[in-house]
Formats: structure tokens, C-alpha cells, sequence
């Protein structure tokens, strides 16, 4: 966590800032302060708050997918659907429904190991449209189990065995801790050698290959942490809603939703996907009520970020005050009184 120097003209390469430090600190501590909640805040407050970690993930996940790794998905609803479905199977199964939700992110991540072979062939448009065709398809299997019931759909039974305030404060303290330990691992894998490869391969996939970087194998690394992420995302929000319609779980809304939150906050910057999964959170909290005009007032917010705030709100604070909370890269800090610094 120190600056190295490199030569002793006082240029130097740094990773850690001031402000950095100050902002784990003091995320330590928020997190801290949040498992106390139950203990305080209401049903009603727990619930909402459960959410915002849910969309946290999702919005982390699309961003390390999309925004590190250059890899644009619209079918990412896939993996939360697949990741509700398996925890109902394994309940159902007689697997504690808690233990289900993660055991379940498992066999997801699992199967997206053998998706990566085909759907990452795709480039582009192709990779983008091809997920979303394997999300409707995966919609498709799902409805001929008779255990699912088509679109009628099916709930997670075994959780009524739990009382319901014991039920609802572990469900928080799963996600919150599920939203800390996924954010963790991202950061220290973006601070990685297989970080910067992802990185490198966004920028320009042909030359990251000619200077040694295992292109398909880092992609990969990528494409299944994200599967992995959503799914305990999807496993989580079917813990808190109880009951599982395949229609609403492999919802293309879901992936929407991620891509606002992204390209509000700042795709490709680690803090942006925080931010925009709290706006959302915040708009959803004040506005979700207004039906068809809370969603046509996102589509509008999304294309009004695009083309006057293409950084994204976190990408505009970094450009204007060169202030980072979590970098991932490295910056460049020249001498004299007006310090100019690069991030690679």
C-alpha cells in the first residue's frame, strides 16, 4: 500500500492514495455498523436494505463483466435465473434452504464454465445477443420441470420452517456479507496480474495477445465469477421474495437494470457500480410505484448519461478532481507544484 519510486527525479507509480485508505477504513466500519441493523430498523427497512446489497452484486457483476473485461452482455438474467431455479431444486432436494443459495451459485458457475466455450467465441453485438438467446432458452427448460410448474411457478417452502424475523435478519446478513466478500474478490482480482490482462484485452484484444496475455482463459475467469455473482444475487432475492416465477427471474428487466446501474455510476470504475446501484435503489424507492413511467423515466436517465455523461457520475468526480476511492490501477505522479497523474 506504499508508492514505488522509480527514479529519482521524484516521479513515482502509486496504487494507494490517501483518500483510498481513509475510504477502506471507513467502508470497514459502514459494514460494521450495517450488521447491527436488525437489531434496530424495522421489517420494512430490513427488506429494502436487503435489496440494495442484492443490486450492488448485480451491478458490480455487469461491471466487472462489461466494464473490465469488454465482455457487453443483455442475457446476464440467465445466471439469476438459473440461480433461483437451483436453490428451489436443492431445497427441494432436503439441502437447508440458506446452504441452497450458495450451493446453487456453485452449480451455476459450474455450467458456466461449458457455456464459455461456445459463447465466447462472440464478439461484440454477437456475444451480447447470444447470452440473451441462452437466457430465453434457459427460460424454456426451466418451465418443463413439473417441479417449477411452468409460469405458475413454485416457492421455497423449507424457509416456513424459520421464524420470520429469525428468517428476515439472516437473509440481510447473507446478502450483506455475500455483497462484501464478492466486492473483495473483485477488487483483488482487478488488482491482479489477471486484472490488468482483463484490462489490457478490453482495450484491444490483438494486442494484449501479441505481448502474452491468455486471452480466452482470462475471459473466462471473468465470464464466471459474473455467473457466479448473479446467481447468488438471484438465490438471495428468492430467499426474500419466496416464491419463484420463471417469467420474473429470467426477465431481460434484470439485466436493464445492471446496465443503468453501470452506466449511471461509471462503467469500468469500481466505485461507479456502487454509486449507481444506490441511485437506482434511491429512484426505485421514491418512484418504483409509478408503473410504466417509473421505467420509461429510467430509459430516459440511461440515454441522457450516455450522450452528455459518457463517464458516468463517478467516471465525471474522478475526471474533474482526480479523486479515486478504490483504484485498481496504477497512476503515474510527476514532481512539481502542478502534479499531473495518469491511471493505466
Amino acid at each position: 500500500m506504499t508508492s514505488h519510486s522509480f527514479a529519482s527525479d521524484g516521479m513515482s507509480i502509486e496504487r494507494w492514495t490517501k483518500s483510498s485508505r481513509v475510504a477502506l477504513g471507513s467502508m470497514a466500519a459502514v459494514l460494521a455498523l450495517l450488521a447491527l441493523a436488525p437489531a434496530i430498523l424495522g421489517a420494512g427497512a430490513i427488506d429494502r436494505m436487503t435489496a440494495l446489497f442484492i443490486y450492488v452484486i448485480l451491478a458490480a457483476m455487469w461491471n466487472a463483466l462489461a466494464g473490465f473485461g469488454g465482455l457487453v452482455s443483455v442475457g446476464q438474467q440467465v445466471f439469476f435465473g438459473l440461480g433461483a431455479y437451483f436453490t428451489i431444486r436443492l431445497a427441494d432436494a432436503g439441502l437447508d434452504p440458506f446452504f441452497s443459495v450458495f450451493a446453487a451459485a456453485v452449480v451455476t458457475g459450474a455450467l458456466s464454465i461449458p457455456l464459455s466455450l461456445f459463447m465466447l467465441r462472440l464478439k461484440g453485438g454477437e456475444f451480447a445477443i447470444g447470452m440473451w438467446v441462452v437466457a430465453e432458452l434457459a427460460h424454456l427448460l426451466v418451465n418443463l420441470d413439473r417441479l417449477i410448474q411452468g409460469e405458475t411457478g413454485t416457492s421455497l417452502i423449507s424457509l416456513n420452517l424459520y421464524d420470520s424475523g429469525m428468517r428476515r435478519a439472516a437473509i440481510y446478513w447473507l446478502a450483506l456479507a455475500s455483497m462484501a466478500a464478492l466486492l473483495g474478490a473483485l477488487f483483488m482480482l482487478m488488482r491482479s496480474r489477471a486484472g490488468a490482462a482483463m484490462q489490457a484485452i478490453r482495450d484491444n484484444e490483438e494486442a494484449a495477445s501479441s505481448v502474452g496475455v491468455r486471452v480466452t482463459a482470462t475471459k473466462r475467469l471473468l465470464f464466471v465469477l459474473a455467473a457466479f455473482g448473479i446467481a447468488v444475487a438471484g438465490g438471495l432475492w428468492l430467499a426474500a421474495a419466496t416464491t419463484f416465477q420463471p417469467k420474473t427471474y429470467f426477465s431481460v428487466q434484470w439485466t436493464a437494470y445492471m446496465i443503468f446501474m453501470v452506466l449511471v455510476g461509471g462503467i469500468g470504475k469500481f466505485e461507479g457500480a456502487i454509486l449507481g446501484a444506490i441511485l437506482f435503489f434511491v429512484i426505485e424507492t421514491f418512484f418504483g410505484g409509478t408503473g410504466v413511467w417509473y421505467l420509461i423515466g429510467l430509459g430516459a436517465t440511461a440515454l441522457i448519461f450516455s450522450l452528455y455523461l459518457p463517464r458516468g457520475l463517478w467516471g465525471e468526480i474522478e475526471r474533474r478532481f482526480d479523486f479515486q476511492l478504490l483504484p485498481v490501477g496504477y497512476r503515474l505522479k510527476l514532481p512539481g507544484p502542478n502534479k499531473i497523474k495518469w491511471e493505466e
